[in-house]
């Protein structure tokens, strides 16, 4: 491979690809783990410190069971977990299916008909449908948005922090009594209504009905946000139904593990009419080439590189595998099931409530689901302190009251426990008497679908699950060549930890001493990240890379404005930067100014000092991404970050494209200040077919202080922090195992060796593939950095064979696309990372020259572009059944050079007409005589 780049060692290549003026002089101070196994027991030791503890916390976070059928079949499932962003539909329809199955849960049990494919925590989609309102209300800047004080706590904290970012004025209020339009301006202080937000069930657990307010709120032209708990929603009428706008919340209970916080997938649904305000992702059905029914992504698929920061949202990954087992835990249960589970909470409750008021505790309120809030004044550490010594953690309120939380885990027994500690004596008959008022009983159906009805044995369930995972193309089967998404392999050592027990069963706000273990490896974690970055704290909180990118900025604002200079807004971002630097920058606070793009694809640095003149003064960053969006180690990076520092500013380098660095260079020594992680790119967390991410954020010593923190963790970072940017403590807590064991199983030497060869693979491609692509950007020697941008522009002018084209033909040849006109329309951008060996990257350049050829006849007049084996990729098995009208014969298509009939992906669907499944949206399970002939 050496070789064919023209270089003589993997020393002399990254010596030529990367200057000087950035190399890191020292090694990685980090050893490598003896063997898996050593790792393995490691890890063993840190779970062991962990107290898994009974809860009855609740807060958004509750016991559940995950169906094994689920658990083995697509948590620990590589076809699930290695899976990439379905943005190539025609080889996603399982996972696409299974989103859609997600939204369709939704929307049935909030009453409202359009649910996006997840989002990623209860906080954060409650601060998005803050901004939703805000934008379609189109109120005004001083509009204000009322919280009902009894909001999950971490909700409004996190609604706090993005309101203070973007000046968005927000008030804490009970608007249990509020019931006119006189009553809710005295609340805004007469300012007018953007919206409300409200949580059902209540943090104290009573349900309120809210068609007072919300009637009162649509009087007054603002929208209503509900945060609603989804297995309450079995036995609760729906909020769409009684007149709420928008539904927010996490589908944690329906058997995702608690995992100290995450990953969850939260959710958002909406009226008809909001669709387009919609944030993150939604799944649609469409049709393709041949008719048939088929799903893709609609509307707002990857908005941020098309609005960038006019995008309605910065959100990029979501969390798929986590809605895909939710999704499957509905399908698993059906609605009978569901339903069975959440009496069977509620009975729990209502029998201890029964006990407790006979003995005499003082229960608040009239109305429950899961959780009862005791009155016990002067009591509640005491009472906290007892039912810990008899296995149990309860919600210390406050110094007069504590909560109850009870689960799908909740026995018998917890309930006798329960009352014992508050001496009481529970009965064991079942009661008639019900928390759930009359009014507010459910009268409406949901899941009526069959597929939430046709899965009731383990065998049939398991058949569908592997259906759909036949359906996909994920890593399992082949190399998932994106450039800027560094697709790598997810060890399997590094994965087994996940499911343990020690780390998946544990409450977030579990009281510190009982999660010794998971701390030490987060603080073990981001004492590595430090070492191979080169800054001096990292905060592991943001569960997404938009998210760190997010916290990155607001940590530069609060330095700013601690030194008297908050008049700094203005951020500097390259035009080839990725889309969700622009939308996070926005979402900050901030203004941003584009810098051009030179035509070697790096900053024009005299157009970057002329903005720095233009802003100088207001200046509070630039956000640049480095090794360039381009693929290539730009030169002038020290200069930037000079010229940046002396007008006053603070250097974010977009830590996306690391992969290219650890261990030959450090962003925190060449003169970044601050930078986000993609945990989920270059430290091994799976994509998960669009999520789980993990985004930490890395600073130097100045800017640690302004990390995120979180009001109930105050272990969880610095008193003088800028808030939580999630609803954990830790963000996704439960998947940082997985880049430890990596970190821990590569050492120093193995992080930088993966580096070296992951410049390498990429440099073998475009070194292979030159003579019959153009490629776009190089440094010396023709080198690229770990990607490369292969150039179709001249053959699509020539020929008329688009990028499309070659991406659905890829499909056939067994490959899943690279990326598609980013961040130059009309080109590919190949990324095949370090875990790619040489057969696979020679099945891929072999297959790009085939392909070349092909579009060759079409150059040489041979076939029309519309009629080549080009325009109609890929090509399905019911393509081969029915009538052939094509000019090329089936074997080419389907068996093109280098495919091994045996060994044959078949895509389940054709090319999928995008326009049409805009023009006729449906997000939610067709009728099954969709799918009919």
């Amino acid at each position: 491979m050496l070789t064919v780049v023209g270089q003589p060692s993997l020393d002399a290549m990254c010596d030529r690809a990367i200057p000087g003026a950035i190399r890191s002089t020292e090694r990685l101070e980090l050893a490598a783990a003896p063997s898996e196994s050593a790792v393995i027991e490691e890890l063993r030791q840190l779970a062991g410190r962990n107290s898994v503890v009974g809860s009855l916390i609740g807060l958004g976070y509750y016991g559940t069971v995950t169906p094994p059928v689920v658990r083995r079949n697509v948590l620990e499932n590589p076809a699930w977990y290695t899976a990439y962003t379905p943005y190539q539909p025609e080889i996603s329809q399982g996972r696409l299916e299974a989103l859609l199955n997600f939204q369709t849960v939704i929307s049935d049990l909030t009453g409202l008909p359009i649910s996006g494919a997840s989002l990623l925590d209860e906080a954060t989609a409650a601060a998005e449908a803050m901004a939703l309102m805000h934008r379609a209300t189109r109120s005004g800047a001083d509009a204000v948005v009322l919280v009902d004080q009894h909001v999950f706590p971490q909700t409004i904290a996190v609604m706090q922090t993005r309101a203070g970012a973007l000046g968005l004025p927000l008030v804490v209020t009970d608007l249990a009594p509020v019931t006119d339009v006189e009553q809710l301006g005295a609340a805004a202080g007469g300012r007018p209504v953007a919206g409300v937000v409200v949580q059902y069930p209540s943090a104290t657990g009573e349900i309120i009905d809210w068609r007072a307010l919300t009637e009162a709120v649509h009087a007054a032209k603002g929208l209503v946000t509900v945060a609603a708990d989804l297995l309450a929603l079995t036995l609760l009428e729906a909020p769409g139904t009684w007149g709420a706008d928008i539904a927010v919340g996490s589908s944690q209970r329906f058997g995702v593990p608690m995992g100290f916080g995450g990953p969850h997938a939260g959710y958002m649904s909406v009226h008809r009419g909001l669709e387009r305000q919609l944030p993150g992702r939604l799944v649609g059905v469409s049709v393709d080439a041949g008719g048939q029914p088929a799903y893709r992504l609609a509307l707002q698929t990857r908005e941020q590189h098309i609005r960038r920061e006019k995008a309605t949202s910065n959100i990029c990954t979501a969390q798929v595998l986590l809605a895909v087992m939710a999704s499957m835990y509905a399908v698993w249960h059906g609605p009978d099931g569901l339903t069975a589970i959440a009496r069977r909470v509620a009975d729990h409750a209502t029998r201890v409530r029964a006990a407790l008021v006979a003995a005499g505790v003082d229960v608040v309120g009239d109305s429950w689901f899961d959780t009862l809030t005791l009155s016990v004044p002067d009591r509640a550490a005491e009472l906290v302190r007892r039912f810990l010594e008899h296995g149990f953690n309860v919600r210390h309120v406050d110094g007069n009251h504590i909560a109850l939380s009870f689960d799908e885990t909740t026995t018998d027994e917890t309930v006798r426990a329960v009352c014992e500690v508050l001496g009481a004596t529970v009965s064991d008959e079942r009661s008639e008497l019900s928390g759930i008022p009359r009014s507010l009983s459910r009268t409406t159906d949901f899941l009526t679908h069959p597929v939430f009805h046709a899965h009731r044995s383990e065998t049939a369930m398991l058949r569908y699950l592997r259906t759909l995972a036949d359906r996909d193309f994920a890593l399992d089967r082949g190399m998932i060549p994106l450039g800027s998404c560094t697709m790598k392999l997810n060890a399997t050592t590094e994965m087994e930890p996940i499911t343990w027990p020690e780390f998946a069963n544990l409450h977030p706000f579990a009281p510190a001493e009982q999660t010794e273990g998971i701390r030490a490896l987060i603080e073990q974690l981001a004492d590595w990240l430090c070492e191979i970055t080169g800054y001096d704290a990292v905060s592991l909180q943001p569960n997404a890379g938009s998210q760190g990118e997010y916290a990155g900025l607001l940590a530069i604002h609060a330095y700013h404005e601690s030194r008297g200079e908050g008049h700094r807004r203005v951020c500097l971002i390259p035009a080839s930067a990725h889309g969700t630097n622009a939308a996070s920058a926005v979402m900050a606070g901030l203004k941003v100014v584009v810098v051009r793009t030179a035509p070697d694809g790096s900053v024009d640095m005299d157009d970057l000092r002329a903005k720095i003149e233009a802003n100088r003064d207001q200046l509070a960053a630039i956000m640049v991404t480095y090794p360039s969006t381009h693929g290539v180690y730009e030169d002038t990076i020290t200069e930037l970050c000079r010229l940046v520092h002396e007008a006053g500013g603070q250097v974010y380098v977009d830590g996306a494209n690391l992969n290219a660095l650890v261990g030959l260079a450090e962003p925190g020594q060449f003169g970044a200040d601050v930078s986000h992680l993609n945990l989920h790119k270059t430290f091994c967390i799976p994509h998960g077919g669009g999520g789980p991410g993990v985004g930490p954020v890395a600073v130097r010593e100045h800017l640690a202080p302004h990390l995120p923190n979180h009001p109930l963790a105050p272990e969880a970072g610095p008193k003088t922090g800028v808030g939580p940017v999630s609803a954990a403590p830790y963000g996704s807590a439960l998947i940082l195992p997985i880049s430890w064991a990596y970190v821990r199983l590569m050492g120093g030497a193995g992080l930088r060796h993966a580096t070296q060869v992951a410049v390498l693979n990429a440099n073998y491609i475009a070194a292979r593939l030159r003579d019959h692509y153009p490629v776009l950007y190089s440094g010396d020697d023709g080198l690229v950095a770990h990607e490369c941008i292969l150039d179709l522009r001249g053959l699509t002018a020539q020929t008329g064979v688009t990028v499309d084209d070659v991406a659905k033909r890829l499909v056939d040849y067994g490959f899943h696309a690279p990326t598609m006109s980013f961040p130059v329309a009309g080109t590919l951008m190949v990324e095949p990372t370090e875990s790619e060996d040489l057969h696979e990257l020679d099945r891929f350049c072999d297959a790009m020259i085939a392909i070349r050829e092909e579009i060759a006849g079409v150059a040489r007049g041979e076939v029309a572009a519309a009629d080549s084996v080009l325009r109609h990729a890929p090509h399905t098995a019911r393509d081969l059944a029915g009538e052939w009208d094509h000019s090329y014969d089936r074997a080419a298509a389907v068996f093109p050079a280098g495919v091994v009939p045996g060994d044959k992906y078949w895509p389940p669907v054709g090319r999928i007409d995008q326009a049409y499944g805009d023009r006729n949206l449906i997000c939610s399970c067709p009728a099954p005589e969709a799918f009919e002939d």
